[in-house]
């Protein structure tokens, strides 16, 4: 199945705020979130978590990785619930310590507003990004008991990013993933989002799809559950194979010249695309990053 609205999952699973920049619940004893959307959401997000909430509050928001759709609400969640602990990697922690990444993250979230207010009109508030500090450094193989019986392995799962990270709750079949797993759009295109290394892209999927999965969250547009869910990293590695012959054509053609090749992908891939779809300047700063990689390979 796949989930594609935003509310209850399952008795212990909720999607909250937008489809496209959501951040996710686990109940428990001690409830967690994953992944803090972008910024303009935030006070959806408080709100949608305190009426399931109530009095009590999350303890914990796991970061995949530090990009600005994925980080963007955490410091007012941080300000809302201050015995909140933000956790993520050590290179998530040093970027987000950047003065210079500061400034590009809050000025990719005001971006944003004009993007939600076109698709949900009134949805968006001008909440802008508000920097925050990691509490707690995550590393591959760390366990979290969240609750009795419930547990959080850290992953690293880098290609991506570097400092990407993926969760999996074995006790629930669940994996929260974001880009380490791809992204399959509303129409069902599978992006392919390596942005630093195609290698360490792929196996880190080889690795995600050897897990007893029942529910996977890539953080943006829907969740899977059942046989999709189980399914979807091995679609998903063979649509980067794909995309992947496909950049080497192109770089071929136009003799390694990335920016041109850019503009090509762009024009498959992302302007016929009805939408919803990437905030335009987002998904520039992705492909270019994706081909320059891919130039780079081919040249050694």
């Amino acid at each position: 199945m796949i989930f594609t609205e935003t509310g209850k999952l399952t008795d212990f699973f909720y999607i909250i705020g937008n489809r496209y920049f959501p951040t996710h619940l686990l109940l428990g004893s001690k409830p967690v979130l994953f992944e803090a959307g972008i910024s303009c959401l935030g006070p959806l997000y408080v709100k949608e978590v305190q009426e399931i909430l109530g009095k009590n509050q999350p303890q914990v928001i796991f970061l995949t990785h530090m990009h600005f759709d994925h980080c963007g609400a955490a410091g007012l969640l941080k300000q809302t619930w201050p015995e909140l602990k933000v956790a993520a990697s050590q290179s998530a922690a040093e970027i987000i310590g950047r003065p210079n990444a500061v400034n590009t993250i809050a000025k990719l979230n005001e971006s944003t507003i004009d993007w939600i207010e076109n698709e949900s009109p009134g949805l968006a508030s001008t909440m802008p990004f508000q920097p925050f500090n990691v509490d707690l450094i995550l590393e591959e193989g760390d366990f979290l008991e969240i609750s009795n019986g419930l547990t959080v392995q850290v992953l690293s799962t880098p290609g991506h990013t570097w400092d990407s990270l993926s969760f999996y709750i074995p006790e629930k079949k669940m994996l929260v993933a974001g880009e380490a797993v791809g992204c399959m759009s509303p129409m069902g295109v599978i992006f392919t989002e390596f942005l630093v290394d195609f290698d360490a892209y792929i196996h880190s999927m080889e690795r995600l799809a050897m897990l007893d999965v029942d529910i996977l969250c890539q953080s943006h547009h829907q969740v899977f559950t059942g046989i999709e869910a189980q399914t979807f990293c091995q679609r998903s590695i063979e649509a980067a194979y794909q995309f992947r012959k496909r950049l080497e054509v192109l770089l071929d053609e136009e003799n390694g010249h990335v920016e041109k090749v850019a503009e090509r992908i762009k024009s498959e891939e992302y302007d016929p695309h009805p939408g919803p779809k990437q905030p335009e300047q987002a998904y520039l700063l992705n492909i270019q990053a994706k081909v320059k990689h891919l130039a780079q390979k081919m040249a050694q």
